[in-house]
């Protein structure tokens, strides 16, 4: 094992750094503040650069590169903010991806060149009032009629509602019980028939619309099928990179809450001397660095060993690890940033209690913490666990 990264690698990785700390701290703080999208000519200067497409095939404009290369990307610009790093979640380990490895050739050919030359967003949609984490009770129903699927339902919790321009849209093709029945269409914005809710408030997101839509009567053609009636466990598998990227969002709020508390308590100083002089500060860097180090590791691996399944993508214990251990670890190193910096970690002018309200998001969103750990066990056992009984 060779924990280094290749030349290529840390070119990559540099590139992205420079520009997100180049072109994005003002915008995230403004974006933070005011709580819009990132605007659209920055969304094409991120498809210029090659950041929206670097996991994505060369023959739709990506760079063709690996997953462990999306998320070093990935984490630079979370490091930013969640919400700068929102669209390059979006294209490279989420509902992108769905598309690129289930839609059909016209679809894909469509829609992402679109997505990699940041010219249009992809959001999924999976909630409903009634269907969260228990996802195969969910009642929206694509109804084929003709040469078309008719769509009705409500979809809840839609990180992108409102501003994405396409939704892959877990959907209901029959009366088969569970899972059997599931699969996804693809709906647009503007179609007759999708109707959006208010922004959410949340404690933390600002920057993502997060919205509720309803789907009365959406038309669409068949084309627009991605995966059909008992394809529900198709989707789940193309899970496994958008947990390692769930993660990185963790990791970023948490590698940037490490690099700004390790700034801070060298230039802070109590009784004559700077904080870091002190024990306690040091045992909290310490603690917060090993944290911050251990998920980016179980990170890597996740994405690394993809490369050696059939599929191309992460196992769901390697990924369901990896995920749950950076949704609780961010929590507790952005919670100690707070601690060293005192008043001004819990002021909102130097950003580190945006990070504790950004962390607790990613433990809920993409399956909750205990629903990774339920993933994990039934991993270790070899099978899964019915939680209706």
């Amino acid at each position: 094992m060779d924990f280094r990264l290749t030349d290529e690698q840390r070119e990559l990785q540099d590139a992205a750094r420079k520009f997100a700390r180049a072109e994005l701290p003002e915008l995230a703080r403004d974006m933070e503040e005011k709580d819009y999208s990132v605007p659209a000519d920055m969304l094409r200067k991120y498809g210029e650069l090659g950041f929206l497409g670097v996991n994505l095939p060369t023959e739709y404009g990506g760079l063709g590169l690996g997953h462990v290369e999306a998320l070093l990307v990935l984490e630079e610009f979370a490091q930013i903010s969640n919400a700068v790093a929102f669209p390059v979640f979006e294209a490279l380990v989420g509902p992108v991806r769905t598309i690129e490895r289930f839609g059909s050739a016209e679809m894909k050919a469509r829609i992402l060149p679109e997505v990699i030359k940041g010219e249009k967003i992809v959001a999924v949609s999976m909630s409903e009032p009634d269907a969260g984490t228990a996802l195969t009770d969910l009642k929206t129903r694509a109804v084929a009629d003709g040469d078309d699927y008719v769509v009705n339902g409500y979809k809840r919790w839609t990180s992108g509602g409102g501003h994405s321009d396409y939704y892959v849209t877990y959907c209901r093709y029959n009366d088969e019980p569970g899972a059997k029945g599931i699969g996804a269409i693809l709906l647009e914005k503007d179609a007759p028939g999708m109707q959006f809710g208010k922004r959410e408030q949340l404690m933390g997101f600002r920057g993502i619309d997060t919205a509720d839509f309803a789907i009365e009567d959406v038309r669409v053609p068949k084309e627009n099928v991605i995966v059909g009636a008992g394809g529900f466990g198709k989707l789940m598998s193309a899970f496994g990179l958008e947990r390692c990227g769930n993660a990185t969002q963790s990791l970023g709020v948490a590698a940037a809450a490490l690099e700004q508390a390790t700034q801070y308590v060298q230039e802070r100083e109590a009784f004559g001397k700077p904080i870091v002089e002190f024990q306690a500060v040091q045992l909290k860097l310490a603690e917060m660095a090993m944290k911050v180090e251990a998920s980016r590791l179980l990170i890597h691996r996740a994405a690394a060993n993809a490369a050696h399944q059939d599929d191309g993508l992460p196992t769901v214990y390697e990924s369901s690890v990896a995920k749950c251990y950076a949704n609780e670890i961010v929590r507790d190193v952005t919670a100690m940033g707070l601690q060293v910096m005192g008043g001004y970690g819990y002021h909102k002018d130097y950003g580190m209690e945006q990070r504790v309200r950004d962390g607790f998001a990613w433990g809920i969103a993409g399956g909750t913490t205990d629903v990774q750990k339920t993933n994990i066990a039934a991993s270790l056992i070899g099978r899964r666990f019915d939680q209706r009984r």
